[in-house]
């Protein structure tokens, strides 16, 4: 029985090169489509199964919510809760979420691992891009990653902006954030001056993720709103 195609994005994508963009193997994919995390391929000519953004999103969750030390019993409970038509990109909205509370790692690797922890392999053009999202650092032959950023700039490097707006955007981004995080700050601890101490870490423990979703989801529905009224415009 062949199944019908569905929204999972362009270009579709056979298992070994889903498997590939993910950075992990064909038999990783295989299992975790028998365990329910993947949602079945759309079944093309002469039998191929065509993977798609959401798989690809899928799998970048997954592995995010492994690299937190989640055990797979945890991670198939995480994802039936997700709602079942949820989007590639409500799919990376939750990896962010999760991605928020990992502890910053920095690697020395080689080309080859880079490439392999990338999903794919890397020009000599898109390593300089991502050097100068300071993603990657040169270290004589190898390459210091921070592995917190890594799926972030690569993904960069497919979206059709130029350099210089990425790196616009990333000073707008850290500026904003940085005030936000102060005011927030500054108006807790205005809340917690009179308390003791073991108040104030129960305060901290509760309002840190609460506060991170919060900002992430703000910060999208704002720029959803920005996006449909440039796109509505009729003077653009």
């Amino acid at each position: 029985m062949t199944t019908e195609p569905t929204d999972i994005g362009e270009p579709t994508l056979t298992i070994d090169e889903l498997a590939a963009r993910a950075g992990v193997t064909v038999r990783t994919v295989r299992f975790y489509g028998t365990r329910g995390l993947l949602p079945p391929p759309v079944i093309g000519a002469r039998r191929v199964g065509h993977y798609g953004g959401e798989h690809l999103a899928r799998l970048a969750l997954i592995e995010e919510l492994q690299h937190q030390g989640m055990t797979l019993a945890a991670i198939e409970r995480y994802m039936q809760q997700l709602p079942a038509d949820l989007s590639a990109h409500g799919l990376a909205i939750h990896q962010a979420v999760v991605a928020s509370w990992a502890p910053d790692v920095v690697e020395t690797v080689s080309r080859e691992e880079l490439g392999r922890r990338a999903g794919r392999v890397l020009s000599d053009d898109e390593i300089e891009r991502l050097a100068a999202m300071t993603v990657v650092t040169g270290d004589g032959d190898a390459y210091r990653v921070d592995l917190g950023l890594l799926r972030l700039g690569v993904r960069l490097l497919d979206v059709p902006l130029s350099q210089e707006a990425i790196l616009a955007s990333r000073k707008v981004l850290i500026e904003h954030s940085r005030a936000a995080a102060h005011e927030l700050a500054e108006l807790f601890r205005g809340e917690v001056s009179e308390r003791d101490a073991q108040d104030v870490k129960s305060l901290s423990a509760h309002m840190e993720p609460l506060v991170v979703q919060a900002l992430l989801t703000t910060f999208q529905r704002s720029l959803k709103e920005e996006l449909r009224e440039w796109t509505s415009d009729p003077q653009r």
